[in-house]
């Protein structure tokens, strides 16, 4: 479900793993990587100091400190077994340096040997704990990626002849998934699909989420129209709000972007149905970009309490070769350090992309470098593209083609 793809700056650049930016990235990891290098040595280095510090200074001065330290700092980062192997090297230092100095028997001296050896001691009690917390939290993750599959499962890249992919980012340091949804689904009536954003956050949001994709899984195998499946989704979601007092914490308001691709016509069509999302793009495949904004402003789902009035879903072209691009507000909301908000529609003005995966790979990637790499809030991108004559139907590693001729986008 996840991917990236960088370019330079004020360029929304090509797909695939890491091109444009690949450079600064692998630069991250290599300095990352030297980091922990040095980390792991530097236990054997303060063992190193402390003997030269001892031998080259008077009896009065000792290098019992970098002994000390050298198990704490092997602790959370060594396996138990270097740990222990740190603390009795340090040790063995301490007596070593006391022999050759002939203070073996000394007070100072065991009082030095008792300390090191305390702290080794403690070292190892450190390692152990670390290890057990390490542990717990990779089963935590492994959990959470389960319920991220469970709940929002990556789609097929092909459903019935469309070329499909889908992109989700929590705003929540280490979470997996959030108060955004997506769904494609390939029906009797076509290919459906969803793209919504939850009310709040938290678990609350997570369990409207699970409401919202249950029910719309079933309404779109069974209702004849987008008008039919989303009285579904109200249905559901005043059901649940009865039934969960947790729903209750999101106020039932989730904002939809519904949507239907019929099969069978030999001109493509494109109907949605918008209840207070923002508006879905669709990007031609010479560059020209449309903003598919609903003829009547509609209440987001969960609010008909307050209004109710016929829903309408509204039909547009949808030629080969043009893709879909549905996203959360967490794309829109996404500002800069002057806080400048992201403008999706005027970075992909007059860019062409070669398949739905290298047009996300690529905007959550200049999203990321507008932002300075933080987000705010969960963001989810779904992008569907009906192929022309001659595209390839894998097409991972072709390149974008930059700016349209003659565009004047931004």
């Amino acid at each position: 479900m996840r991917g990236t793809g960088r370019q330079e700056s004020g360029v929304v650049g090509s797909g695939g793993r890491d091109n444009g930016g690949s450079a600064g990235s692998d630069g991250r990891a290599a300095g990352s990587g030297a980091a922990r290098q040095v980390v792991r040595v530097l236990p054997g280095v303060l063992i190193v100091l402390g003997l030269v510090f001892d031998l080259l200074t008077p009896p009065s001065f000792t290098g019992s400190p970098f002994f000390s330290a050298a198990p704490l700092i092997a602790a959370p980062l060594s396996t138990l077994r270097a740990t222990a192997l740190t603390g009795l090297l340090a040790s063995l230092a301490v007596v070593l340096l006391h022999a050759l100095n002939g203070t073996t028997w000394e007070v100072e001296a065991l009082t030095e040997l008792v300390t090191v050896m305390t702290v080794s001691g403690l070292a190892l009690l450190i390692n152990r704990v670390v290890r057990r917390s390490g542990e717990r939290l990779a089963s935590a993750r492994g959990i959470a990626e389960a319920a991220q599959r469970a709940v929002l499962p990556t789609p097929a890249e092909r459903i019935a002849g469309l070329h499909v992919s889908a992109w989700y980012e929590a705003a929540q340091a280490d979470a997996f998934i959030g108060g955004d949804l997506y769904a494609v689904q390939d029906t009797p009536y076509g290919v459906r699909l969803a793209v919504g954003d939850v009310r709040g956050k938290g678990l609350g949001a997570v369990e409207a989420v699970a409401v919202v994709l249950g029910a719309f899984r079933e309404a779109a195998e069974t209702e004849p129209t987008l008008e039919c499946v989303a009285r579904r989704l109200e249905r559901a979601l005043a059901r649940e709000g009865v039934r969960r007092d947790s729903l209750d914490a999101v106020e039932g308001f989730i904002t939809c972007v519904l949507g239907e691709i019929p099969s069978g016509t030999g001109v493509g069509v494109l109907r949605l149905l918008n209840r207070g999302h923002p508006e879905p793009l669709l990007l031609h495949g010479d560059g020209r970009l449309a903003v598919l904004a609903p003829g009547e402003p509609a209440l987001p789902l969960g609010m008909g309490e307050l209004g109710v009035w016929p829903d309408r879903a509204e039909e547009w072209g949808f030629p080969a070769g043009a893709t879909l691009l549905l996203y959360t507000d967490g794309l829109t909301e996404a500002r800069d350090r002057a806080g400048v908000f992201y403008q999706p529609a005027d970075r992909l003005r007059g860019r062409v992309f070669p398949g739905p995966q290298e047009l996300l790979s690529a905007l959550s990637s200049d999203v990321r470098r507008h932002t300075g790499g933080g987000a705010t809030d969960d963001m989810a991108l779904l992008a569907v593209g009906r192929p022309g004559e001659g595209q390839p139907e894998r097409r991972r590693t072709v390149p974008v083609v930059g700016r349209a001729p003659g565009s004047d986008g931004a």
